[in-house]
């Protein structure tokens, strides 16, 4: 197995030319004793929204666990572009209600990677917190507790945590499930705003209409790829309905 991170940053490009911010060839990885990801080999566009669209099981939160580095492939080769280590917004009831922590303190958190949990932060680190939240437009629920939000105020509150890393890579474990219309359109909106800032986007999702949405896919089958490319030729009424076909349930 050999994996490599190489320091230069892609240039943005047209769609069809777009270079690609991760690769991965005959990529496997899992839990001890339990194998999920079978010879993957896709690449991530840079600069672009990517879906990882499957049933529950499929392994896309694995994928993403290896795409952020906490689950190390068994085999096979990933290469990844960047300059500084991926960002991971973990799904949203991964995160205890219980913890008491204020909105602000979890940005705050996004600040640990560079400054560590033990150092104070720094006049830059705040303004990076403060523009996190606003960018997320939770600034006047800085000092509310997170447990006291709504699904959707929680999850832009992670989503801000993971801006205020200031990673090239954003990785999301289904940022809108469970979320109203508008808070779903919401969120559609900033990672597309995102992408033009220079941020890669790779989120896990069963919201076909966000999948759609986004510039390229990942449809996984018991952690296999049944597809990869644009949405519009992977998302294809006879395509989900083979992948779902196993679950018993409809992907729509």
């Amino acid at each position: 197995m050999k994996i490599m991170f190489n320091k230069s940053r892609p240039s943005p490009l047209p769609t069809p030319q777009r270079a690609a911010h991760v690769r991965f060839t005959g990529l496997c990885a899992g839990y001890p004793g339990r194998t999920v990801l079978h010879q993957l080999t896709a690449e991530i566009p840079a600069l672009a929204v990517t879906a990882l669209v499957g049933p529950n099981g499929s392994g896309k939160s694995t994928l993403l666990g290896v795409l952020a580095g906490v689950i190390r492939p068994t085999s096979g080769e990933l290469r990844r572009d960047g300059e500084r280590p991926p960002a991971f917004v973990p799904q949203r009831g991964a995160v205890a209600d219980t913890l008491p922590l204020t909105v602000r303190q979890t940005v705050e958190m996004g600040r640990w990677g560079e400054r560590g949990p033990w150092r104070g932060l720094s006049r830059r680190d705040r303004l990076i917190v403060d523009s996190a939240l606003d960018r997320l437009g939770i600034g006047g629920l800085a000092p509310r507790q997170l447990g006291e939000l709504s699904g959707g105020q929680r999850q832009r509150a992670l989503i801000a945590q993971g801006l205020a890393q200031r990673s090239d890579l954003l990785l999301l474990d289904e940022p809108t499930t469970g979320l109203d219309p508008e808070a779903r359109e919401r969120i559609t909106a900033l990672l597309t705003e995102l992408v033009a800032d220079g941020v890669t986007v790779v989120q896990a999702t069963h919201d076909l209409e966000a999948a759609r949405s986004a510039e390229a896919c990942l449809l996984l089958r018991e952690g296999m790829l049944a597809g990869h490319g644009r949405p519009d030729r992977v998302l294809t009424t006879s395509a989900l309905a083979e992948v779902w076909a196993a679950t018993g349930h409809s992907a729509a």
